[in-house]
């Protein structure tokens, strides 16, 4: 049983692990640009939960988890249940939830303009290949 919430544990870290990697990993791009090929999927994945109000897989299985250990699970999502009480002591509305979309996409959007205009002038420098 003890290993049940240890697993869950472990389960919230990487969880909170891939947000952080959603909403930053624009910017690591921008030091390792191979890196766009895990970003850009876990990107649309982001916003498709935020938009669609859905739940991700892994809160449902922490949940189970928990349950497992003895301890008890929550309601919602993970995002509601760990981070908007940090960042949202009130609650996080439908109308956030898109908004936050919204910024996650133009914001990436800018970067991997920024990306592509880079390695563009960088082409461009270098003239064209045999």
């Amino acid at each position: 049983m003890a290993l049940c919430g240890i697993a869950a544990d472990l389960l919230v870290v990487i969880h909170a692990l891939f947000v952080v990697f959603v909403v930053l990993g624009g910017l690591f791009v921008l030091r390792w640009p191979r890196l766009a090929w895990a970003h850009l999927p876990a990107a649309a994945w982001g916003a498709l939960i935020e938009f669609t109000g859905c739940i991700c897989p892994l809160t449902p299985l922490e949940n189970s988890l928990r349950r497992a250990a003895g301890q008890a699970g929550y309601s919602g999502g993970f995002i509601n249940h760990y981070l908007v009480p940090l960042l949202y002591p009130e609650g996080l509305s439908r109308g956030t939830g898109v908004v936050l979309g919204i910024c996650l996409l133009l914001g990436n959007v800018a970067i991997y303009g920024f990306v592509g205009l880079r390695a563009r002038r960088g082409a461009a420098a270098t003239g064209p290949s045999r």
